[in-house]
């Protein structure tokens, strides 16, 4: 076993608990495991910038990351809520098929999940090639392109309700290629 393995086992063993315990009291039992896997994850990549005694560095660190977590939470719902917007019926009668089909369309969006409509909404809605779209996410391009493949697929099968907006959604799909 290294010094660096050494240090860092006894760092966990010692203060998994506390880390615990804070998160808990912050954010409930369950999230607590993932943060604090996850703050002892940034604990082993970053072992040199740990000082002594770690605890609270290690508190710190699974602060930022209930506050990171409780922000993307919040642009979640941000984003579910405009979506659920876009879906609201305002009291009129909506005559155009492809407003009934758009409909449908945003309506299926709204129920995938957030990595499946960010990846459709950077291709088809801002114009990005899946090489663009894969520096945005963070990945290789063929990767993207599995994933958008994969996130049309679930959209297809989102618009399999009553819904009558299937022929616009293929016409997406043919347009995504």
């Amino acid at each position: 076993m290294t010094d660096d393995s050494r240090r860092f086992t006894g760092m966990y063993d010692e203060c998994r608990q506390r880390v615990w315990a804070y998160v808990v009291s912050r954010a409930g039992r369950q999230v607590a495991d993932e943060v604090v896997s996850e703050t002892f994850a940034v604990a082993w990549r970053r072992l040199d910038d740990v000082p002594e005694p770690p605890l609270p560095w290690l508190l710190g660190v699974a602060r930022n990351l209930l506050r990171d977590d409780a922000r993307s939470q919040a642009r979640r719902d941000a984003l579910a809520a405009e979506l659920g917007s876009w879906t609201e019926e305002d009291g009129r009668t909506d005559v155009a098929e492809q407003v009934t089909e758009r409909m449908g369309v945003l309506r299926a969006l709204a129920a995938l999940n957030e990595d499946d409509r960010e990846v459709l909404m950077l291709v088809a809605w801002h114009g990005l090639s899946p090489k663009e779209g894969a520096r945005v996410v963070g990945c290789s391009t063929a990767t993207f392109r599995v994933r958008l493949h994969r996130a049309r697929k679930r959209l297809a099968h989102a618009m399999e309700s009553p819904e009558p907006s299937r022929t616009y959604v293929r016409n997406l799909s043919e347009e995504w290629s």
